[in-house]
């Protein structure tokens, strides 16, 4: 696997940092997870649960190894030295002055193991307007101005279905190692990366900031071309209560899907966003609304368009597509999984489908 000789000390929690050092882990990394004593990291609380751990934490945890500190004793923090003085990468999701003060900050690190990639991942970054400020992703999304951008029917912010700064920040985090590990073989020195999920979710916007960048202003939301103002790329209810989507604006789609409905000559008014398309819209609502979803999944699927049906969650693990690929995986004990979504044709990944029991690892990692 392209990771394996890689050793990384992780000492982050919920979802940002772990997304970040399980993707190490399923490629080859050894990934020593620090855990405090007691419930560990919080993710393993976080409910539904199978007999073994939360389907959270086994998301977040498999293949990495548990090591139970607590960074409150002298002792325990010089093993956490130790093993940051022996790693490759280290992860961090403290609030900033948090690693100083347990004598694992970078310059300290750094001093001992030059070579050290270490990434510091917090919701504002290291310095800036707010140190030290607590904040999840939901607060970073409206921050950011995700949420003005996300509305619901009734014109007001929606809480979208996956945190987005957490998994953004996560990507940028893996990125920032992957290119520091990568300048090593270079210069023979690691970096440290300072993650924001403030920033990271930001420039995260870079397609939809034009009015605010070119005029100062909020877009009306619901008259841009991905979030309301195209008959092509909306949710249309079916007969029997469910829903499909639209997602493809290019005129040889609008053109394909018209035409074979019979009113091609309703296109012209697709060839750019805005109010001028609620006679597309209405025209499509109506027809949609007549029939059930099956109905149109089979119809559909026999056009060159952009479409999808608004899957359940069980609907989406059971996807064709996903099980001819293999991405979803059951393990021994009969629980599901997520494949690795990067495939390599060299060196594929060998994930490990185990979670560590907490502290599993302890006393064979320190081997006092």
């Amino acid at each position: 696997m392209k990771l394996e000789g890689l050793k990384v000390v992780d000492l982050s929690w919920f979802l940002p940092g772990p997304y970040l050092t399980t993707a190490l882990a399923d490629h080859g990394a050894e990934v020593i997870k620090v855990e405090p004593p007691g419930e560990g990291d919080p993710g393993r609380q976080i409910k539904p649960a199978d007999e073994r751990t939360s389907v959270f934490f086994r998301n977040m945890g498999r293949g990495k190894k548990s090591v139970v500190l607590d960074l409150k004793s002298e002792q325990d923090r010089a093993d956490l030295f130790r093993l940051a003085s022996e790693a490759d990468v280290l992860v961090e999701s403290f609030r900033p002055g948090v690693a100083a003060r347990f004598g694992i900050a970078y310059d300290a690190v750094a001093a001992a193991n030059p070579g050290i990639v270490y990434c510091s991942i917090s919701a504002f970054g290291q310095d800036g307007a707010y140190p030290g400020r607590a904040a999840h992703d939901l607060a970073l999304e409206a921050m950011t101005g995700v949420l003005s951008l996300t509305l619901g029917d009734d014109g007001r912010p929606a809480i979208p279905g996956i945190p987005v700064a957490d998994l953004v920040s996560g990507l940028h985090g893996l990125s920032g190692v992957l290119m520091a590990l990568l300048r090593r073989q270079t210069t023979g020195k690691g970096d440290y990366i300072d993650v924001s999920m403030h920033e990271a979710l930001m420039a995260s916007c870079a397609n939809v900031v034009g009015s605010a960048f070119a005029e100062n202003r909020q877009p009306d939301v619901k008259q841009q071309r991905t979030t309301g103002g195209s008959a092509f790329y909306r949710v249309y209810d079916t007969s029997d209560g469910r829903q499909l989507v639209l997602a493809g604006q290019e005129m040889k789609f609008v053109k394909n899907l018209l035409g074979a409905l019979g009113r091609p000559e309703i296109a012209p008014l697709c060839e750019w966003p805005g109010a001028h398309q609620k006679p597309v819209a209405d025209f499509l609502e109506a027809t949609f609304k007549a029939k059930p979803l099956a109905h149109w999944m089979q119809w559909l699927d026999t056009l060159d368009i952009c479409w999808g049906p608004v899957n359940t969650l069980p609907e989406a693990i059971a996807d064709a597509n996903l099980a001819k690929r293999g991405f979803m995986v059951t393990d021994g004990d009969g629980r599901l999984h997520f494949a690795p979504a990067v495939r390599f044709k060299d060196e594929p990944s060998k994930p490990l489908y185990r979670e560590p029991l907490l502290g599993e690892h302890t006393a064979d990692v320190l081997k006092r």
